[in-house]
């Protein structure tokens, strides 16, 4: 018999999804064993669970995990896509689980090739998130309300699943009802981005994270975030976001006259990005140099593109505006500038700042962006500030805009080496130790338990 964790049952019955969890599991077990739910403990009646096999888990990273792997997430951007090839080729089977095909607000078309790919049964929430910086940005929120069943069906050795809500709690449940399956939560997040995410949510987020076998965060940030709410750092791997930076690689690195110091912004014209901000200190720069002339493309799109472009800026600054450029269509506009800019106000991590890399820009980024606090040494391969303390944010601009440039030089040159790790293949490395550690994570969790409990004779045999 297993008894799902009262701790987790009573935060499911605060959000009044415990009757959907248990509808879903008594359709399933009913086939097969005994379901009944009273008094907030869900039990369950049926056959042993299989053991699973576990073979050279302590040979190199890369090789081949004989498992059966769930993938949930909110859809499939074009720069995982490649990552998603990668498991797909060093495990027995993956299947990926999305809420939607692409998200509305999204300049991308869906593309699956090489991957299997579910589009779940799913309730979509757009709602307009107001920051006390005083700011706001659109988001979806994603209720994926057949997660639990789809598990039942496809029965998974390891799921790996995004996000701390509605489809963690069901990949939590699944967990606790088959003790051989083992759960993998990536958390998308920095200490900056959850500052006001509330008390009520920091607790639902310690519930399902103690049900995790291994937890993956994006960078440094991400990690402590996950360690103020309870949890271990072996059990934490770091995946950042990579992208296919083939083609951006193999641009020149040398500028001409023009291009050297061109300024360049790849992204969503939304709020949260900062641009305003950005063109208040471009204009006070140009004010003061007056006599020097500075050029700032913009590529993409969004709300704020008519606010940017109606204000009024100094005439030695020149904005153009080139809207939503493909994803593979991108290696002329990098190459054509000197500096990329990325003033976040908050990101989880900030894929643009890879490519900008790559491509051997210097970056002149936020430090609220995961991406440019992980990759981005000030001075090196770019100029770090933050982006609500003014000295910072123009002391940061002053020094990109006069360096010299042989020193700009060099910075590209380091810009570029400071990503070459930073491939599909390293990521699927990652994504594969978080699965070998979320295996021996679990068995481990089974064997004190067990003995806790005065029955090691119980425990899954573990073949290695």
């Amino acid at each position: 018999m297993f008894v799902f964790s009262e701790t987790v049952t009573r935060v499911f019955a605060s959000l009044g999804v415990v009757s959907i969890l248990a509808r879903c599991v008594c359709q399933r077990f009913r086939l097969n064993g005994i379901v009944h739910f009273e008094s907030g403990i869900l039990n369950c009646v049926s056959p042993a669970a299989e053991p699973i096999t576990i073979r050279g888990s302590h040979s190199r990273v890369s090789e081949r995990i004989p498992a059966r792997i769930a993938f949930l997430t909110n859809f499939v951007p074009p720069y995982l896509l490649p990552v998603l090839r990668c498991l797909t080729n060093a495990v027995d089977e993956l299947r990926v689980f999305v809420s939607t095909p692409m998200e509305a607000n999204r300049p991308w078309k869906p593309e699956w090739d090489g991957v299997n790919v579910i589009v779940q049964k799913s309730i979509a929430v757009s709602y307009q998130r107001k920051y006390k910086a005083g700011f706001s940005t659109a988001f979806f929120r994603h209720f994926p309300y057949d997660s639990l069943l789809l598990l039942f069906r496809y029965k998974p050795d390891v799921i790996v699943t995004g996000q701390l809500g509605f489809r963690t709690m069901q990949a939590a449940a699944y967990r606790q009802l088959n003790f051989s399956s083992r759960l993998v939560v990536w958390v998308d997040a920095s200490e900056h981005t959850e500052r006001e995410i509330g008390h009520a949510r920091t607790k639902l987020r310690q519930a399902l994270l103690r049900k995790a076998d291994s937890v993956i965060v994006n960078g440094k940030s991400g990690s402590e975030y996950v360690q103020s709410l309870g949890i271990p750092p072996d059990r934490i791997v770091p995946v950042p976001f990579v992208s296919n930076c083939s083609d951006l690689s193999k641009q020149p690195l040398a500028r001409g006259p023009q291009a050297s110091r061109r300024l360049l912004y790849v992204g969503q014209l939304i709020e949260l990005k900062g641009l305003e901000s950005f063109l208040q200190e471009l204009a006070h720069w140009a004010d003061v140099h007056s006599r020097e002339h500075c050029e700032l493309w913009l590529v993409g799109d969004g709300p704020l593109r008519n606010v940017l472009q109606r204000r009024q800026m100094p005439p030695n600054v020149k904005i153009s505006f080139f809207g939503n450029v493909p994803y593979l269509d991108l290696a002329p506009y990098y190459a054509n500038c000197g500096i990329f800019v990325f003033p976040s106000l908050t990101d989880t991590w900030g894929l643009v700042v890879n490519e900008a890399l790559a491509a051997g820009l210097p970056v002149l980024g936020s430090l609220y962006s995961q991406a440019v606090e992980e990759l981005v040494q000030d001075g090196v391969n770019g100029w770090t500030f933050h982006p609500d303390r003014q000295k910072e944010f123009r002391d940061g601009l002053e020094r990109a805009l006069a360096i010299p440039d042989c020193a700009l030089s060099q910075m590209r040159e380091d810009a570029r080496k400071s990503v070459r790790h930073l491939t599909a293949k390293y990521a699927t490395d990652q994504f594969l130790l978080a699965m070998r550690l979320a295996l021996d994570t679990g068995l481990s969790k089974r064997l004190s338990s067990s003995v806790e409990h005065g029955s090691v004779d119980a425990v899954p045999r573990v073949k290695r």
